[in-house]
């Protein structure tokens, strides 16, 4: 056999199982006055909104039991009704978008035409006004050049 280390010291841990039945599963104290005030209280509540909830369930359903036949009876007239009033409200919902778009598009326009008109700052006033000298010259330097027909050379800025 193998040579393995044997423990030093070995302690045993006694598992003490107490066969009391139920009470280790309820708690030692029993409920507070108000644990039992509030659950009195409370019982009643919860019992009328079950009946409450019951006699929903069951009105919903005779009414469905009592409505089914007359939808599949109407079904052709009420069918087409369905679709025609969707597409009405479909229609109306889309010309009000379109009538929202269009006044956004509007206001875009306006302010931006008010922007164009309102006067530039100096730093771009001058910034335009040298490029516009230089595409004036660029212009007439090309013009220069077809006029006299000679070889085209690039141009310097």
């Amino acid at each position: 056999m193998a040579d393995r280390p044997q423990p030093h010291q070995l302690q045993v841990h006694p598992q003490h199982l107490y066969n009391a039945g139920i009470k280790t599963l309820l708690p030692q104290k029993g409920p507070s006055t108000s644990q039992v005030l509030a659950v009195i209280a409370l019982l009643p509540l919860a019992g009328f909104l079950l009946l409450l909830a019951g006699l929903t369930f069951a009105g919903s359903a005779l009414g469905l039991a009592v409505i089914t036949p007359l939808f599949l009876i109407f079904s052709p007239v009420l069918v087409p009704a369905t679709i025609a009033i969707g597409l009405a409200v479909v229609s109306f919902v889309t010309s009000g978008a379109f009538g929202v778009t269009g006044l956004s598009s509007l206001s875009f326009a306006v302010n931006s035409f008010r922007q164009a008109a309102a006067p530039l700052p100096g730093y771009l006033r001058s910034a335009m006004d040298k490029l516009g000298e230089k595409t004036k010259g660029l212009g007439q330097g090309i013009q220069k050049q077809a006029h006299e027909g000679g070889p085209i050379r690039k141009l310097g800025y």
